[in-house]
């Protein structure tokens, strides 16, 4: 694991400008962080449900984990590296990373130089609309590492300064361009004879959302969406990418790390999310976000040395 990362405040970081981010140049406070042995994510307040950090590190930054989310983003500067489907990937800067939901990765950076990127985790479901209306299942980029300057701009239009406020409209419209040009990308086939069960899927996310802290079972879900337990299944995973047990974990690691952030200790973020007690925590947080929620504490304070 990567030492010494701090998250700050968006609110202390300068604006890059998407011409200057995507030829890699790094401005601010990340631009001294350069020469700054100090290694640091940069969390912007969530925005629609969509997570979007800027990290600078050098070395190994996170081990293997994997999350429900496509990871989108553009390597700012320094070579990203990381292991994706088998095979060794490298991004220089500008390049678009595009990883897709429940796809094992690691990360660091490929030179001694450090490593500075954007990121933000779309759940799947914001590309549903764009994919309706293209009869397509969701994009599958063959590709991790994607030259597309486009695509970068887009990227970077949504991160914004990360702590600007974003108009719905306008916010939706950059998530359609973005389901569009990944379907471009992803030169998706037509979505399979059996219809898509969008509407049962949202509603069983909508009450696994609404019950974290139960135990859910699979006949909650067949009365909540009228599927039976194995089509839901193979349903939840043409929608969104992973399983219903996946998601509901996932909901839960979010609400711990909202709470570990507040200065919530660990146990007591283990109760309040639905976990059984903080090992349970500590075991799937390390799966889906490469560290220990303890790591994780002690970053959010500012105390990892």
């Amino acid at each position: 694991m990567v030492s010494n990362i701090r998250i700050y405040s968006r609110e202390k970081a300068a604006d890059h400008s998407a011409d200057n981010a995507i030829a890699g140049a790094v401005e601010g406070p990340l631009e001294r962080s350069c020469t700054d042995s100090k290694d640091r994510i940069v969390v912007a307040p969530e925005l629609a449900g969509i997570e979007r950090i800027e990290a600078r590190f050098r070395g190994k930054g996170f081990d293997l984990h994997r999350h429900d989310t496509y990871a989108l983003g553009v390597t700012m500067a320094g070579i990203q590296t990381f292991r994706y489907r088998g095979a060794s990937r490298f991004s220089p800067p500008g390049n678009v990373i595009v990883l897709h939901p429940d796809e094992l990765h690691d990360g660091a950076a490929g030179t001694d130089d450090g490593l500075t990127y954007r990121m933000m985790y779309i759940p799947p479901e914001r590309f549903l609309p764009a994919t309706a209306e293209r009869g397509r299942a969701l994009p599958f980029v063959a590709s991790p590492v994607v030259d597309d300057i486009g695509l970068a701009r887009l990227l970077l239009e949504a991160f914004g300064s990360m702590g600007e406020a974003f108009e719905q409209l306008k916010f939706d419209e950059l998530m359609a361009e973005i389901a569009t040009a990944l379907l471009d990308h992803a030169g998706a086939p037509q979505a399979r004879a059996e219809r898509l069960a969008q509407p049962e899927v949202l509603r069983a996310c909508a009450f696994l959302r609404e019950n974290i802290v139960r135990q859910v079972s699979a006949q909650d879900l067949e009365e909540v969406t009228g599927l039976d337990r194995f089509a839901l299944a193979r349903q939840f995973r043409r929608v969104l990418g992973t399983s219903p047990h996946r998601y509901l974990v996932m909901r839960r690691l979010e609400c711990a790390r909202a709470l570990i952030a507040a200065g919530e200790s660990l146990a007591a973020a283990a109760f309040a999310s639905g976990f059984a007690d903080q090992a349970h925590l500590s075991r799937h947080f390390k799966k889906a976000h490469g560290m220990t929620p303890g790591r994780f504490a002690a970053l959010a304070a500012g105390r990892a040395g």
